[in-house]
């Protein structure tokens, strides 16, 4: 049913349009009542974000394939109990998130990171996501592209965020979401998002800061 998620580029999925709920909780009940091609709507709607998401939590091309897969299976054979208090999207990101995030705990080895940087898609993301947390403290956001050997250091060290901190910057920098969405997504406070986010950016700004007077 899911076919295979493309790699999208940064800024686009940042300037994504707000999601439908009239338009999904249409679709849900379609899929409620026993109309499963509505569920491919659905599908086709988000698996290429739900996609991007779960590779940039599980640094892994082919695992972020397989938990896409999975997390849109899984909403379906829970369909039944959606009762629509939530938008479907959060709840289809809830479902992917928390299987990115339980695959890379249950994988205690460290796996090479496979975010190649001569992929267009995660050179834009790192360049984008570098000069995000480079700018947090006033830096001018005018200044020249965010050189490669920084874009690897921003991918490198975007891998070693602990869990918490990775979902929400990859939400919050990467895929766009508000702060509302992502305390939805992940089932915390707003300002639990907020906390976790600034300590994210500060810990990526910090690794970065080497490189920063070579700009």
């Amino acid at each position: 049913m899911v076919e295979c998620p493309k790699q999208t580029e940064g800024p686009a999925s940042n300037r994504r349009p707000r999601p439908s709920s009239f338009e999904d909780a249409r679709l849900v009940e379609q899929v409620q009542a026993g109309r499963t091609e509505a569920y491919g709507k659905l599908v086709e709607k988000y698996q290429d974000r739900v996609f991007n998401t779960c590779w940039r939590i599980s640094g892994n091309l082919e695992d972020a394939r397989d938990l896409t897969q999975d997390a849109f299976l899984r909403a379906l054979t829970r369909i039944s109990e959606f009762r629509g208090q939530s938008g479907f999207y959060t709840w289809i990101f809830r479902v992917a998130v928390n299987l990115a995030l339980s695959h890379r705990r249950k994988a205690k080895r460290h796996q090479p990171v496979s975010l190649d940087l001569s992929d267009g898609a995660v050179g834009t993301q790192a360049a984008a996501l570098a000069k995000r947390v480079r700018d947090v403290e006033g830096e001018n956001p005018s200044r020249a592209v965010i050189d490669s050997e920084l874009q690897g250091k921003v991918v490198a060290e975007l891998q070693a965020l602990d869990d918490d901190q990775r979902a929400v910057i990859v939400l919050r920098d990467i895929e766009g979401f508000d702060y509302q969405e992502i305390a939805e997504v992940l089932d915390i406070a707003i300002g639990t998002v907020k906390s976790r986010l600034h300590r994210a950016r500060m810990v990526l700004r910090t690794a970065i800061l080497p490189f920063l007077g070579r700009q």
